[in-house]
């Protein structure tokens, strides 16, 4: 299943609400904050997800990572998903990162909870997904998987460097680096970057459908089944030990 990610903000079928708990520290407990679409005639197969937390620019707290690993979840056992996209709510802001207000009035057994759910969901996009977030804050280290995606991307000087000063970087700087495949001028409406990512999604629905993706999932499938190594793991997990793959 080929999965993109981005972010954005306008669309044609109604946005279904997910329903969970409310944990929030924000007023509007009980609202949720995130809203899932599936677009339908040419777009069919691209499915939407909004994020919309005004009131924290959708900073990522108890509740609005709750909603998006249970979308996350929901989504992918959905076959008719082929292409995802994130898009915010919230005019002129994507995410600002970690909810340091809410995680302030978090025990430190709240905090280790939550970092291990948000490192969670980071894996999750990052393995669904060709574009992901790299937060950091000046001050704090990055606990969500940054220390360890970041000097993958960039190589670890680089990496280093961002991380310890806490650098801001104009989207033309993140592209200039590699940290996103794409930049575009705003627009009035203020979606430039939902029309590139949603024509960016279009291209790639057609590729791979389900059921040719299942066939080469098949194909390569069988090249692994004589093989020695496929044993080998087989029998590392029986034993409970490290596999030793020969590549054969």
């Amino acid at each position: 299943m080929l999965r993109a990610l981005t972010s954005a903000l306008r669309l044609p079928r109604p946005w279904r609400p997910l329903q969970t708990r409310s944990c929030a520290s924000d007023g509007a407990a009980g609202d949720p904050e995130i809203q899932v679409r599936a677009l339908a005639g040419p777009d069919q197969g691209i499915t939407e997800i909004l994020m919309n937390r005004p009131s924290a620019r959708n900073a990522l707290g108890n509740v609005l990572v709750s909603e998006l690993l249970e979308a996350l979840a929901r989504l992918r056992e959905d076959q008719q998903v082929r292409v995802l996209l994130f898009r915010s709510g919230v005019k002129g802001v994507f995410c600002a990162g970690a909810d340091l207000k809410e995680r302030e009035q978090m025990s430190e057994a709240e905090v280790g909870i939550f970092v291990q759910r948000l490192r969670g969901l980071m894996n999750e996009i990052a393995s669904s997904a060709v574009m992901g977030l790299i937060e950091t804050t000046r001050g704090l280290l990055p606990g969500a998987g940054g220390t360890q995606r970041l000097p993958r991307c960039l190589g670890v000087a680089l990496a280093k460097e961002l991380i310890f000063t806490g650098r801001r970087l104009s989207g033309a700087q993140a592209q200039a680096l590699g940290l996103v495949n794409h930049t575009v001028p705003q627009n009035e409406e203020g979606n430039a970057a939902y029309h590139r990512a949603r024509a960016l999604a279009q291209e790639i629905l057609p590729q791979v459908d389900i059921a040719s993706g299942m066939a080469i999932e098949g194909i390569c499938y069988a090249q692994n089944i004589p093989t020695q190594d496929r044993l080998e793991g087989m029998a590392a997990f029986r034993e409970k030990r490290p596999p030793r793959f020969v590549g054969k």
